[in-house]
């Protein structure tokens, strides 16, 4: 338990320091620089060294698959309800896909150990990897078409090195092929600078933010459809599945931790708002921590 409460307090220590970084020099800390230096090169390196921390087998591709598919079940009718009453695109887009990016790595894993115990880390990890392809496909395309024709958003999509990252690590795990173990130190290192990368470009984003700014319309909708329509959409389709209380309640997790800082990547990429997504991940990430505890007993009490 302190293990995860340490890791935690780190994660927020790269925030604050990302945050003071901008606040001391401004204007010559770009933000749009270090994201273009994320999500272009080390994020590759995040998905090839998370592919390499654990043998796949069939029965673990289930859960991920499960993940993405109630993700897109939910998704559509989402999609539907926003173009007919969100006029404005950029509005449209934030609301249509910042709530299904979940932190499912730097929060969701620690807390998969927490509730689940150590059992629970191929799960999280593999969840963590569908999640980057929900991440750089729908919501790739999504957050581009706030600003982007439709052909471009697709060309958006092809553009993200982390897709052909993914289905090269894929096929290495698959196929057993060993990585000699001074190229796994070598993923490892940038892995590690991604995720740190991206937490203090969190923190930049955060620093000239003002909560107050945010339109209350999109805060209800993107809070209430990421802790109340999601959580209680996703247990009822896993209630029709063959999966095991166990698996159901880690997935239940992780689509209820808040939203994720690659939606700032993607907000900033593509225009879109960057701060009000911002906002709504600092608002996401104070709302969870009293509803950790509420989802904590419902898991205790339904899921173990």
């Amino acid at each position: 338990m302190w293990e995860t409460i340490l890791s935690i307090i780190f994660v927020y220590i790269f925030i604050l320091l990302g945050y003071i970084a901008k606040r001391i020099f401004k204007e010559e800390m770009d933000s749009k620089t270090l994201t273009l230096f994320s999500v272009y090169f080390l994020q590759a390196f995040v998905t090839v060294w998370g592919f390499s921390t654990a043998t796949l087998s069939m029965e673990h591709f289930a859960v991920p698959l499960y993940y993405v598919a109630t993700i897109l079940v939910i998704i559509l009718p989402t999609i539907i309800l926003a173009k007919r009453f969100v006029k404005e695109p950029k509005e449209r887009a934030i609301i249509t896909i910042s709530g299904f990016v979940g932190n499912t790595g730097n929060i969701g894993i620690p807390l998969g150990i927490a509730l689940f115990g150590m059992e629970s880390v191929i799960y999280t990890t593999l969840i963590n990897i569908a999640n980057i392809f929900v991440v750089y496909i729908l919501g790739v395309y999504i957050y581009s078409r706030g600003s982007f024709s439709i052909r471009k958003s697709l060309l958006n999509i092809i553009k993200i090195p982390i897709i052909p990252a993914s289905i090269f690590a894929i096929v290495i795990n698959i196929n057993e092929i060993k990585i000699p173990i001074q190229i796994q130190e070598f993923f490892k290192m940038g892995a590690y600078a991604g995720i740190v990368l991206q937490l203090f470009l969190l923190g930049t984003f955060l620093y000239g933010v003002k909560i107050t700014a945010l339109k209350k319309s999109i805060f209800l909708t993107v809070m209430s459809q990421k802790f109340i329509i999601i959580p209680l959409a996703t247990a009822y389709i896993l209630s029709f599945t063959e999966l095991s209380l166990y698996i159901q309640g880690i997935i239940l997790m992780e689509m209820m931790v808040p939203l994720a800082v690659a939606n700032i990547n993607l907000a900033s990429l593509y225009n879109c708002k960057p701060k009000d997504v911002t906002s709504l991940i600092l608002i996401s990430t104070i709302i969870f921590i009293p509803i950790l505890l509420f989802l904590s007993e419902i898991l205790s009490k339904f899921y173990l």
